[in-house]
């Protein structure tokens, strides 16, 4: 069983919503752009709320309901989405044995079998037990006694791959039980196999590439760029690299409900998704740098993997001139975790920032030293949070 908090998960409980029946979770303060991305990609009955975005079904000719379609597309697609979760049953659960009872009713036959591994990760809220692995414990019994009693053979439990990954929400007296689509995290996206210290996560920056309103068009810079993970998602957004590619397989491929006709939907929606993709020659310069070698290095291997071209350079951001028309600096400057950083460092990387005249300039702040010494309001505020940390995604447009 995997218990306690995760990335993503969901602060309220989950709609009952029948017409919505999926939730893409998102990291605190992306709600709204992740809601903006889904009805980009024409998913259907999209509702932001606290801690991610409810969704419904597409519809097929007919008119009738086409299961894990949306959810299959945004799991491909999206950029900003942390989970993709289907619900299973919802119910009241006044104490333990009500909670058993409630998942024991679900009918976990239809993608689970003896031959399958599953995992429970459950996440509790002013509910009548306090421990999130005891909840997960009585969840995960409900499910293989009921297995066991109608096939007599339970699943085993799998901690680090499971073919079955279960959600609960145990919020107040109502329980919601939910299945992981994608079969984990979105942020995994294969290409950065090796970081520096706190590096964002992929979906965080994915978010602040799009909350930035860089247009896709003009050149990028960032001139602290770490591991190199927002000039990447920027670059594979500007190709229009579907992220869930890059994944050998969701999780719903392995329950035993993943029939041919899914298989041929999943097909097909990959093809899609690599037709979409444009050649690295279409998309605007950009560039990265960092006055560490060693993660300029990692970086390189990072955009390799991740299958675009961006410009690296040793350089100190203190130092960066104007070299374009019109540009976006888009940076993460140390905080917190990372580097502790004085007062002249800021001073000096505002003064730089200032010099770029026609220039957007972006900035992912921890603290309060950089918007001081930038000296003017910034155009563009939004409250974000790097797990724990909270922080300020701020832009100046530089007169």
């Amino acid at each position: 069983m995997q218990t306690g908090p995760c990335c993503g998960a969901v602060s309220q409980h989950p709609s009952d919503d029948p017409e919505r029946p999926f939730f893409a979770t998102a990291a605190k303060g992306t709600e709204g752009v992740l809601r903006k991305e889904l009805v980009e990609l024409g998913i259907p009955r999209v509702k932001a709320t606290r801690g991610g975005v409810y969704f419904g079904c597409e519809r097929a000719g007919d008119g009738s309901s086409v299961l894990l379609t949306s959810a299959l597309r945004a799991s491909l697609y999206s950029r900003i989405a942390v989970r993709v979760l289907v619900r299973q049953a919802s119910f009241e659960a006044l104490d333990a044995e009500a909670l058993y009872a409630g998942v024991r009713a679900v009918p976990w036959e239809r993608v689970l079998d003896a031959g399958r591994t599953l995992a429970v990760d459950a996440h509790i809220r002013d509910s009548a037990v306090t421990s999130s692995a005891f909840a997960a414990q009585r969840a995960k019994d409900a499910i293989v006694d009921r297995l066991r009693d109608l096939n007599g053979a339970r699943p085993d439990v799998d901690r680090r791959d499971p073919d079955v990954s279960v959600v609960l929400h145990w919020i107040g007296d109502r329980a919601t039980v939910l299945l992981d689509v994608a079969g984990g995290s979105l942020h995994a996206r294969g290409y950065r196999s090796e970081a520096g210290t706190a590096p964002l996560r992929e979906t965080l920056a994915a978010a602040v590439v799009r909350l930035s309103e860089w247009d896709g068009c003009t050149p990028l810079i960032d001139p602290l760029c770490g591991s190199g993970t927002l000039a990447i998602e920027a670059a594979q957004w500007a190709c229009a690299i579907a992220p869930g590619l890059s994944r050998a397989r969701l999780g719903c491929e392995r329950w035993a409900s993943h029939d041919a006709a899914e298989r041929r939907l999943l097909a097909e929606l990959r093809e899609e998704a690599r037709a979409r993709a444009r050649p690295a020659s279409q998309a605007p310069p950009i560039f990265a740098a960092d006055d560490d070698e060693r993660m300029l290095a990692i970086a390189r291997r990072n955009a390799q993997r991740a299958g675009v071209v961006v410009a690296f350079a040793r350089s100190d951001a203190r130092r960066l001139e104007r070299a374009h028309e019109r540009a976006c600096v888009l940076t993460n400057p140390p905080y917190g975790e990372r580097l502790v950083t004085t007062r002249s460092f800021h001073d000096e990387l505002a003064a730089a920032f200032r010099r770029l005249h026609g220039y957007r300039v972006c900035v992912l702040c921890g603290d309060r030293a950089l918007p001081r010494a930038m000296r003017t309001r910034p155009v563009i505020e939004h409250a974000l949070w790097n797990g724990p940390l909270q922080c300020r995604l701020l832009a100046w447009e530089v007169d």
